[in-house]
């Protein structure tokens, strides 16, 4: 297998993690490692960023334990130093694989979103797996984008018509929750510009705004399965 198909092994391998299901992500993860152990461009960008890094002490630092003896969930940060991000996560995964660390009970201390796996596995996928792919794809340069430019602008069109569809069925659903006035005010008009963004294919903006959507649904405890692949499309566009 030539280089190129290797690293795309891993790009594929990443982007299951992120579209795929909470079930199947212990899978994908094996499936990430192995993809990286077959290629010598990956091998050596993770020695290289893992060597003298202290993964405990990054533990320590990044993984917050919670506050108190009440209560069980904690806070997780990633380094803001990518070369730092990439052995954090890295390392991480390998936890991970090994059953050093159990990634639904890691899900529901440090990501704790809506009681449920699901959720708290869209919003991991989201805040750590998506910048790892994204930083080691800055790494090289045009490796892992198959295609033409036009094949590109074709998959965003359907990314951005399928966001569309899962808005207007989030704007019925979140007009049915019993939110006081102020609340469901705010909800419409955040879906209302988010929708608008939409038409504009205004990335951006669009992202912006499902940012400050999240904050929304946290207030009211409003997060559902629509609302969570929302941001799984947005976070491919």
């Amino acid at each position: 297998m030539e280089e190129s198909a290797k690293m795309q092994r891993f790009f594929t391998a990443c982007d299951e993690l992120i579209t795929g299901k909470f079930i199947l992500a212990d899978t994908k993860i094996g499936e990430l490692l192995r993809s990286v152990a077959t290629s010598e461009d990956l091998t050596r960008l993770f020695a290289a960023v893992t060597e003298g890094f202290d993964y405990p002490a990054a533990k320590q630092t990044y993984l917050k334990a919670p506050d108190s003896t009440k209560r069980t969930r904690g806070e997780a940060y990633l380094p803001s130093d990518k070369r730092e991000l990439l052995a954090f996560v890295f390392c991480l995964l390998v936890e991970f694989d090994s059953g050093a660390v159990k990634l639904n009970d890691f899900l529901l201390r440090y990501f704790y979103e809506d009681g449920s796996y699901t959720a708290s596995y869209a919003l991991f996928v989201t805040r750590v797996i998506r910048p790892f792919r994204d930083i080691v794809r800055d790494c090289f340069p045009g490796s892992g984008r198959t295609g033409d430019v036009s094949a590109r602008r074709k998959h965003a069109e359907n990314l951005l018509e399928l966001l569309a569809e899962k808005i207007t069925v989030e704007r019925t659903r979140v007009a049915a929750l019993p939110l006081g006035k102020e609340n469901a005010v705010a909800g419409e008009m955040i879906l209302a510009e988010l929708y608008a963004a939409v038409g504009r294919a205004d990335v951006s903006e669009i992202k912006a705004l499902l940012c400050g959507y999240l904050y929304f649904l946290q207030v009211v405890d409003g997060s559902a399965e629509n609302s969570n692949e929302i941001f799984l499309i947005a976070g491919e566009l």
